[in-house]
């Protein structure tokens, strides 16, 4: 039997990923600060512990697993990211992180590594045109990231790939493009626009309306979790190191994504656009590279994903709304 290792298990992607491996009929080990919030983990074996910790890091890498996949990062949405207030942690947590668990591997002779790394790390000055934003995989440099999370995501692609260079490794590194799905993060700051929006649509009165951070023209593409992880293991058991974008090229705007969701959820509402993080003004998925090398790419619509991200949502939504007191 087949073993992997799943750092970050207790996180939407993560999560996912461990389902998925387990269906291939393999033996997996997850690895988390926390238990998964919202499911059960179906991995065999889940350690939960700080891999900033380099004891922990190298007790949980204890042997050469067939594949090893490193989702583990100190992340979020805009609210979270954009903010400036978390830089600090943000570099230091996923940086420390990286480093032990590519030493760790590397010490155990574990042939190869899948990072996700993301489009954060895109520069800032090829994204400020909503309508052409510039992700292809050569655009990266000179280096301009918006935030501190997109530079240290450079910082370890950089990292993986050296050792590829250096020791021999097969790392993988690709470039996340905005994953949503069912299971994730929908509330208190981390969630990214996609949960957002459900759950603004899942709390709104019908004929009521939505807050929307800036005039919601800025541009992203998202996709669905499913797709991710295709893309992921094809991947990591392809003969290309990348990085490449796994990501969407369906390119909408906010507002097209709020209202969207609103009439999956048959309700008309109303946009009410205030000051908050928006990021770069456009970001989409350059999907030419992944095409090329993997002869695949991510092909469902939005409007799917969101029809199987959104029901969820709304159930967790009313599960967490107190009872009224009567009158």
């Amino acid at each position: 039997m087949k073993t992997a290792l799943v750092c970050g298990a207790g996180g939407f992607i993560g999560g996912h990923l461990v389902s998925r491996l387990k269906r291939e009929g393999f033996w997996v080990r997850g690895v988390d600060i926390k238990a998964h919030e919202y499911t059960e983990t179906e991995a065999d074996d889940f350690a939960m512990g700080d891999l900033r910790d380099q004891a922990f890091c190298r007790s949980v890498i204890d042997r050469r697993f067939d594949e090893v996949y490193q989702l583990a990062a100190d992340m979020g949405g805009a609210g979270y990211i954009f903010t400036g207030e978390h830089d600090a942690e943000v570099i230091h947590n996923s940086a420390m992180i990286n480093l032990n668990v590519l030493d760790a591997c590397h010490k155990r002779n574990v042939k190869g590594v899948f990072y996700s790394s993301s489009a954060c790390m895109y520069p800032a000055y090829n994204q400020e045109d909503p309508d052409n934003p510039k992700c292809s995989e050569d655009s990266a440099y000179p280096a301009a990231p918006d935030s501190e999370y997109g530079w240290e995501k450079l910082f370890s692609e950089r990292l993986y790939l050296a050792y590829n260079r250096n020791y021999g490794m097969r790392n993988r590194v690709a470039r996340y493009h905005n994953v949503f799905g069912p299971q994730g993060t929908w509330d208190g700051g981390r969630e990214k626009a996609p949960a957002a929006m459900c759950r603004k649509v899942a709390k709104a009165a019908v004929g009521g309306s939505i807050e929307i951070w800036g005039d919601g023209a800025q541009t992203r593409s998202f996709l669905y979790i499913d797709e991710c992880l295709e893309g992921t293991t094809r991947l990591y058991r392809s003969d290309f190191e990348g990085p490449v974008n796994i990501g969407s090229e369906e390119m909408v705007t906010i507002n097209q994504l709020a209202l969207m969701v609103a009439d999956i959820a048959g309700k008309r509402l109303e946009l009410h656009h205030v000051p908050g993080p928006q990021g770069v003004r456009g970001r989409n998925s350059d999907n030419a590279l992944i095409k090329q090398k993997l002869g695949w790419a991510p092909g469902a619509t939005l409007r799917k994903g969101l029809e199987q991200t959104y029901p969820w949502i709304e159930q967790q939504v009313m599960g967490n709304q107190k009872p009224r007191k009567a009158a």
